[in-house]
């Protein structure tokens, strides 16, 4: 397994981190559901983090005309490195990211952990991932 970067390292240690958490967790997903969940995942956390398109999971975030004030500034927030794997079971699956960010206080803190958990939901002739709330 790889050692990841020390905490500092920019942009320059995000492909260790990356490189890291796939030795650590080997890929068991279908390649478009590991695409489709990753895109999701990046999406839901950006939302959360920095408030930037919380309008599109209206049952995570409530009503974006109410919504709480972001965390995080969106010029200091970056994702570090990202993985999708099943939990549990094929119906269910984690998007784990590790990412960088600057707090409203202006303190900026590197490889924060957050996981985001999906349950494949079946539609007509196909499938998609729903994204669980948090608890």
């Amino acid at each position: 397994m790889s050692v990841p970067p020390p905490h500092g390292e920019g942009v320059a240690g995000d492909a260790a981190i990356q490189k890291s958490l796939e030795s650590a967790w080997p890929a068991d997903l279908a390649a478009d559901d590991e695409r489709t969940l990753l895109a999701a995942g990046r999406g839901l956390l950006r939302a959360d983090a920095t408030g930037i398109g919380r309008g599109a999971w209206p049952a995570l975030f409530g009503d974006p005309d109410h919504a709480i004030a972001p965390a995080f500034s969106t010029a200091r927030f970056r994702i570090q490195a990202a993985i999708a794997r099943s939990d549990s079971n094929q119906d269910k699956a984690v998007v784990h990211l590790v990412w960088a960010g600057t707090d409203r206080a202006g303190t900026y803190t590197d490889r924060r952990i957050s996981d985001w958990y999906f349950t494949r939901t079946p539609r007509k002739g196909a499938s998609s991932w729903t994204p669980l709330p948090r608890t």
